[in-house]
């Protein structure tokens, strides 16, 4: 494209060649693509969270009667009802059906209309034939995407609880996956 002569005759310089000009279209280009990272941009990638850390799942034995499960969703990422399941190991205590709290309406282009969960998620879990002071392996299966537009797998998770004693009050929360401690904790 050729651009019209100035006063004196000579071509200026595009905009873009100037120092001032290259800032502009530097500053411009990053306040238009960061927004959109990850967001379907060819060769840009959304940096994403490990499953145990998108879905932290932690759990505790309020007594020898009930379990409680807690899923901390991350901000920008959600856990679908339908997908979630729960087990215990041990061949004694049979858990019953959890106590899930309705979900947000979402139509979802993979799975349909379904309900979502995101931020802390608290399932109450019955629990028949524990005795107090016994060991529990509590199994939690979850499925779940990120905002972004990537859905993870099917993922497994559990803890190992004990069941408090009579009137001694809940047990504590377990992780599954305990962050990693620091050179200076």
């Amino acid at each position: 494209m050729r651009l019209p002569p100035t006063s004196t005759g000579s071509t200026p310089k595009h905009a873009a060649s100037t120092p001032v000009g290259l800032l502009a279209a530097l500053l411009w280009a990053v306040a238009t693509l960061a927004p959109a990272a990850g967001g379907g941009l060819p060769g840009v990638e959304a940096k994403l969270l490990p499953p145990e850390q998108a879905f932290r799942f932690s759990a505790r034995a309020l007594d020898a009667r009930t379990l409680e499960a807690r899923f901390d969703v991350a901000d920008g990422y959600y856990l679908y009802r339908e997908k979630l399941r729960f087990a215990v190991d041990g061949g004694g205590p049979v858990l019953g059906a959890p106590a899930l709290p309705a979900g947000k309406a979402k139509h979802d282009e993979f799975f349909g209309d379904v309900e979502t969960y995101r931020g802390a998620l608290l399932v109450r879990l019955p629990l028949t034939n524990g005795a107090p002071g016994q060991a529990v392996v509590l199994k939690a299966d979850s499925q779940g995407c990120a905002d972004v537009g990537v859905c993870y797998p099917p993922t497994a998770q559990q803890v190992k609880l004990s069941l408090p004693a009579g009137g001694a009050g809940p047990g504590p929360l377990v992780d599954a996956a305990p962050p990693p401690k620091g050179w200076f904790k």
